[in-house]
């Protein structure tokens, strides 16, 4: 690949190379040299003042969560009895919400450790924020084990607390399975972040242009000063981390997965709970990065770093997912039927026609329907074609859930104990409120850390290979 001068012309030969079949399009656009890709990449957190729709956004975003705050502490004094949580339907909209959040948090890990490991290139310009998401997104979930166990103040029950306590905690319970899960999972997630964050940590530092913001980025840069040791070290420990979070991805919503198929509901009892899981958070993982990537692109000029190629693979992947979780909804009315169990055929029927079929369809055609514009390129390269598809994604991905939950226990095996959940105004308030607490720190993120991984994205450029003039980003030979 040759290197182009940066100016317009080079923008439009470098973007025509999309459509040709013989060549894949360059991951870095319009840059030559490493120090332009540090000056730009380093300018969205060096810039006197951020965007105003940055300011605008931060306030929104920081009220919702100062309404969150009050909303736990309401919950608190008042008690559970503010949601819409009743008999049958003993769980609704918090356990709801847990795995959503939980499930949002899989592409982050997704991106980093298993693309890493297959040495994707094309991982570099997204997986920074993907894995910062990745943290905020479980900050989101594991608010809302503590507080839906009624009595916040013995939340410290949900850990395995010592025997000589008298505690005796479950380890039966797939409720604490999750505990050991998720924590796990956000401790090897924060850690893969920051390690991955500390060269980029050390420029910042070097760049800072007031005492403060040197001491903090070189507190937190630990002392890098780039040498041959420090990036051996680096890249063993980057290489371990990612092995140990390889396996975190399937393990983490399986696990989340048996708080429901380890039960004797009719519509939980199912063996496919596990990799259908997986799938799904997988699935609206990817969706939320392109639901955050795409505004930040354009706002903070990173197109030259979050190139078509990167969302259009992004779409490939919502693509596959969404297929897989399609083919799950069709495999459990299949097995429902062919089991000939009239409760479990019972369920499903009721899922899809009873008085939820409202939220099932919502599901289906989110979910399932949506994605498959994908399969023509030109709708997976328009941007506000994708920006929507991940839009409903999301939308189908909770209605997913609520449907998996709320539906089962509503209707169980004693028409007698029938009910209907509804949630009240504090269900949902509570909800939003995790979005501008999510959003809140993702607003922050962008503002005072690398947002991408500067020294990885130059790894990925033509001239960090001498050896690379004739091929492409991936070393296949490009004919002429």
């Amino acid at each position: 690949m040759s290197t182009l001068p940066f100016d317009n012309t080079a923008r439009l030969q470098v973007d025509n190379t999309i459509d040709d079949p013989r060549e894949r399009s360059p991951l870095v656009l319009n840059h030559h040299d490493f120090a332009s890709v540090t000056e730009e990449i380093c300018a969205v957190n060096e810039a006197p003042k951020p965007p105003k729709l940055w300011y605008v956004t931060l306030v929104i975003s920081a009220s919702l969560a100062g309404m969150l705050m009050m909303l736990v502490g309401y919950l608190i004094i008042t008690g559970v009895g503010v949601w819409g949580n009743n008999n049958p339907v003993m769980w609704g909209w918090p356990i709801v919400n847990f795995v959503f959040w939980v499930g949002i948090g899989h592409a982050g890990t997704l991106i980093s450790a298993i693309l890493f490991l297959f040495r994707q290139k094309w991982r570099t310009s997204i997986n920074r924020f993907a894995e910062a998401m990745t943290i905020f997104a479980v900050i989101c979930a594991g608010l809302y084990p503590g507080i839906h166990i009624g009595r916040v103040w013995l939340a410290y029950w949900l850990f395995p607390i010592p025997n000589q306590m008298e505690m005796w905690p479950q380890f039966r319970s797939p409720l604490l399975w999750d505990v050991f899960a998720v924590s796990t999972y956000f401790t090897v997630s924060l850690l893969f972040w920051y390690v991955g964050l500390i060269p980029d940590l050390a420029t910042l530092r070097d760049r800072a242009n007031n005492r403060i913001k040197a001491i903090a980025y070189g507190f937190f840069s630990l002392g890098w000063r780039g040498s041959m040791r420090h990036w051996h070290r680096y890249e063993r420990a980057y290489l371990l981390l990612a092995a140990l979070a390889t396996p975190l991805v399937l393990s983490v919503h399986s696990v989340v997965s048996f708080d429901f198929a380890t039960s004797q509901l009719p519509g939980w009892h199912t063996t496919i709970f596990p990799p259908y899981f997986v799938a799904g958070a997988i699935f609206s993982g990817f969706a939320m990065v392109l639901t955050l990537a795409i505004p930040a692109r354009q706002i903070w000029g990173l197109k030259n770093f979050i190139t078509m190629r990167h969302l259009e693979n992004m779409n490939k992947i919502i693509l596959l997912t969404g297929t897989m979780v399609g083919y799950a909804y069709a495999t459990e009315f299949f097995i429902a039927w062919y089991s000939g169990e009239l409760y479990e055929k019972f369920a499903f029927v009721n899922r899809a026609f009873g008085q939820y079929n409202w939220a099932y369809w919502i599901m289906v055609s989110c979910n399932v329907i949506s994605p498959q514009l994908f399969w023509v390129k030109s709708f997976r390269t328009n941007i506000w074609i994708m920006f929507t598809v991940s839009i409903f994604v999301n939308i189908g991905m909770w209605f997913e859930r609520f449907v998996i939950i709320v539906t089962s226990l509503a209707q169980d095996f004693l028409p007698g104990s029938w009910g209907y959940f509804s949630p009240t105004w504090v269900d949902i308030m509570t909800f939003v409120g995790t979005f501008g607490l999510f959003m809140t720190l993702f607003l922050l993120f962008i503002r005072f850390l690398p947002v991408l991984a500067i020294a990885e994205i130059k790894a990925v450029m033509p001239e960090a290979d001498p050896h690379a003039h004739g091929h492409d980003d991936d070393h296949e030979e490009v004919h002429p």
